[in-house]
């Protein structure tokens, strides 16, 4: 009975720490977020600004690596058993590729855009027998122009 306590004890303690500290981290991006507004990112060259004078380019790039916590893990592993979506991870890659966008912005200076962007993510580290990720990167690149106007 003793261990069940203590089990229970640390499943809450680790949801409450990863929930507070998930949103700090949320926080934290949607500021920043907010400041690099004024700097898109996207997926393409726009055909219409193919007559633009660029003054610059060079490829920049944002990694993040972002820990997944116990709670995580315990609620990942009940999934597996029943089946369905692992909602306990989407957060941690929309995270994880957020922060590597925001990262991206940063490398860019003050570029005028970031074209043809690609997102990529990965698990790093697994653990014991069952093969769970003990973390996510994302990896974000692309061409930074800076754009005569």
């Amino acid at each position: 009975m003793e261990q069940l306590i203590i089990f229970l004890i640390l499943i809450a303690v680790g949801y409450t720490a990863g929930t507070i500290n998930e949103k700090k981290h949320y926080k934290a991006i949607e500021a920043r977020e907010q400041a690099f507004l004024i700097m898109p990112a996207v997926t393409f060259w726009k055909a219409s600004m193919t007559n633009a004078v660029i003054l610059k380019a060079e490829l920049v790039s944002g990694n993040a690596v972002i820990a997944v916590d116990y709670f995580k893990q315990f609620l990942a592993g009940l999934r597996k058993i029943f089946g369905g979506p692992v909602r306990s991870y989407e957060s941690l890659l929309d995270r994880a590729r957020r922060e590597a966008i925001l990262r991206m912005k940063e490398a860019a200076g003050n570029a005028s855009i970031i074209v043809n962007v690609r997102i990529e993510t990965s698990t790093i580290g697994q653990s014991g027998r069952r093969q769970n990720a003990t973390c996510v990167e994302a990896i974000a690149y692309g061409t930074a122009l800076t754009i005569e106007r």
